[in-house]
């Protein structure tokens, strides 16, 4: 009785509405809904729809590594971390401030994860993001040298609303890779900001990139609009139940969690 219906919303892509056609229409029989009831709820159904199907296309596009959110976080095993401070970071007014946020800390205390939190809560409110491991991020601007794509790549790059760069430690990096980020991160600068999670803090930035002229005008961008938060708290890589422990004596599980 319907396939008319049903053809037309296809050819319209309106699959929202063709998914909830059905019921909605029983609805106006069971409840005697009125025709414009009838057209508003269809349209919801719409927008629903293309709001879930937007946000799973950010999310596949922003690659991230585990599905964690700030819910998730075991703020209760991590008395390093403000759960106040992060919480209100979670209203994401640093994205409109383009104000960077950088953690700092020994491995396993959660940087990652706070990170990543942050980043898919603003994925889920309608921001375009990238994660990216600090390794990959330098290995795919040094890549994009052999065929003359390094401009295409930084442009790419510079228009993410936020962008995660994580571990950033003790990597052997080549001038080329090194400069290549530096002009990522003056692109970005007072645009857009970054997430970056590391286990140096800033004065041994300049034993990773081996440049102090560099190193002085990125921490100058970078810290300028910024929210250094330094976490000093126990490996969350322990189980609670075995947390007098050694963290190197338990299991392998993903980093920064």
């Amino acid at each position: 009785m319907h396939e008319p219906l049903y053809r037309l919303l296809e050819q319209l892509r309106l699959r929202g509405m063709a998914q909830s056609l059905e019921r909605i229409l029983a609805l106006a029989d069971t409840e005697a809904l009125s025709p414009a009831e009838v057209v508003r709820r269809l349209l919801e159904e719409e927008w629903r729809h293309r709001q879930e199907r937007s946000l799973a296309y950010r999310l596949s596009k922003a690659k991230l590594p585990w599905d964690w959110s700030l819910e998730s976080f075991p703020f209760a095993r991590q008395p390093g971390v403000n759960a106040a401070q992060i919480k209100g970071l979670a209203g994401l007014d640093f994205i409109e401030r383009a104000q960077n946020i950088v953690f700092i800390g020994p491995p396993g205390t959660g940087k990652s994860g706070l990170a990543i939190g942050l980043l898919r809560q603003a994925l889920v409110n309608g921001y375009r993001g990238r994660f990216y491991k600090a390794q990959d991020l330098f290995d795919e601007l040094y890549a994009s040298l052999a065929d003359r794509s390094t401009s295409r790549l930084l442009n790419r790059l510079s228009r993410y609303d936020l962008i995660q760069i994580d571990e950033l430690g003790y990597l052997t990096l080549k001038p080329e890779q090194v400069n290549a980020f530096f002009k990522l991160l003056d692109m970005r600068y007072g645009r857009r900001p970054s997430i970056i999670t590391s286990n140096l803090d800033y004065p041994d930035w300049y034993d990773l990139f081996q440049r102090k002229p560099l190193v002085d005008a990125l921490l100058d961008r970078l810290q300028h609009h910024c929210i250094t938060i330094r976490i000093n708290g126990p490996s969350l890589r322990v189980p609670e139940q075995q947390s007098d422990q050694p963290a190197q004596d338990t299991p392998s599980e993903p980093e920064e969690h």
